[in-house]
């Protein structure tokens, strides 16, 4: 293992080269070989940035991975997979995924009690630390930061809580993109779409799943175009608008500015919004739109490499191996919470699974989830809801950091 990454941070086009040949592993071995498909290309896409990282051949943080894959490669691939997202028939899905993700964040702040009164003692400044955690699981870091500012929460503890969170973000995604594929969730959940994906069966040619849903279609240069333009606008106008309502609506100001603010400052939302409209408006040209899910999906594939990439467990055990755990604490609470009461509500597995995602990891990652595992219906309804969590998250942290004495 090297003491600094053998590629540099600032190498650009070697991590892109790795970053690119990487997911087009990834993909081809999902579609090859049944012990990749049965692990998803998406696992497969991690486990790679995680070895590499570990082995000290990329660095964990970088421009390329921060600025260009998180800034603009994941904003255009959401409009892209949205395109097919006609609003008209995604209200019932959003409204389900909604109840489950609500369970979920009350299961997230009560995992923060729990691991505070675990360790409390053993872990400085754990109060302030449970507030950002909190934010942050059940928005995202735009919370964590506001939490980590209201109660003053030292640098050295906000840095340690990031390399736990970044870790186990990893471990935890691992075993959601892992549950569809486990007997005892099946049996006891009702799975549709995932049955739907099945249900398309396997051609001789297809030789795993994937493989059959992402079977071959026309495409041509003008769709590859259209599709672009299209991305890239939406991401533009989003951008604007987000950023004018956020200055109009400064947070600090009171309840009803920071809601505001909060929500329609918020640039996913108002993406997520657009790319919908556009879906419902113009549903019937947009379906002769070839290219939208294959070009989304594979940036996407770019995105869970990155996601794997920061997570050093070096790092994790020479610092906060005890925030570690209280981070494995709310994770296990949120999950618990998710998945018991999904089932006692007769939920299907696919909202209890995305529904956590999107309270732990955000809108983004369980939008990603949702497409790698061809739940192309579900990518609009959690988007909605986990952007939702941006709001909601800043308040939950608050009256936890607040309870437990920050």
């Amino acid at each position: 293992m090297f003491s600094t990454p053998l590629i540099s941070p600032d190498n650009t086009w070697a991590l892109m080269a790795i970053t690119c040949g990487w997911a087009a592993f990834s993909i081809y071995a999902e579609q090859t070989w049944t012990w990749a498909s049965k692990m998803s290309g998406a696992i497969v896409a991690l486990l790679g940035a995680l070895i590499l990282t570990n082995l000290g051949i990329i660095p964990t943080n970088c421009v390329f991975f921060d600025d260009i894959v998180w800034g603009y490669v994941v904003p255009m691939a959401i409009p892209l997979l949205l395109l097919s997202c006609d609003i008209r028939k995604i209200g019932r899905e959003a409204g389900k995924i909604l109840v489950v993700f609500l369970f979920g964040a009350v299961g997230t702040s009560l995992g923060a009690v729990l691991g505070y009164n675990l360790l409390a003692g053993k872990v400085d400044n754990l109060a302030g630390v449970a507030a950002m955690m909190t934010g942050s699981y059940i928005g995202g870091t735009v919370n964590f930061a506001a939490m980590a500012g209201a109660f003053e929460v030292p640098g050295e503890a906000s840095s340690a809580a990031v390399v736990a969170d970044n870790l186990l973000m990893t471990l935890y995604f691992f075993v959601l993109i892992a549950i569809p594929s486990i007997k005892f969730f099946r049996d006891k959940f009702t799975h549709p779409h995932l049955d739907e994906v099945e249900s398309q069966g396997i051609s001789e040619e297809a030789k795993t799943q994937a493989a059959a849903f992402w079977g071959k279609k026309p495409i041509s240069l003008c769709d590859i175009a259209i599709n672009l333009a299209i991305s890239v606008i939406v991401v533009w106008v989003s951008t604007e608008i987000a950023a004018f309502i956020s200055a109009a609506f400064p947070t600090g100001n009171g309840v009803v500015t920071d809601l505001i603010g909060g929500l329609f400052g918020n640039k996913y939302l108002i993406l997520t919004t657009i790319s919908m409209i556009i879906a419902t408006a113009f549903s019937k040209p947009l379906e002769k739109l070839g290219g939208s899910q294959e070009i989304g999906t594979y940036l996407i594939y770019l995105f869970f490499f990155v996601i794997g990439a920061p997570a050093s467990i070096k790092a994790i055990f020479l610092n906060a191996p005890l925030l570690l755990v209280f981070c494995a604490i709310m994770v296990i609470v949120n999950m618990l919470f998710c998945f018991v009461f999904g089932k006692i509500f007769k939920f299907d597995l696919e909202d209890c699974i995305l529904a956590s995602n999107a309270c732990i990891g955000g809108p983004t990652t369980a939008a990603a989830m949702a497409i790698s595992k061809g739940w192309i219906k579900l990518v609009g309804p959690i988007m909605l809801v986990g952007t939702l969590g941006y709001v909601l998250g800043t308040y939950f942290g608050t009256f936890i950091g607040n309870f437990l004495g920050a």
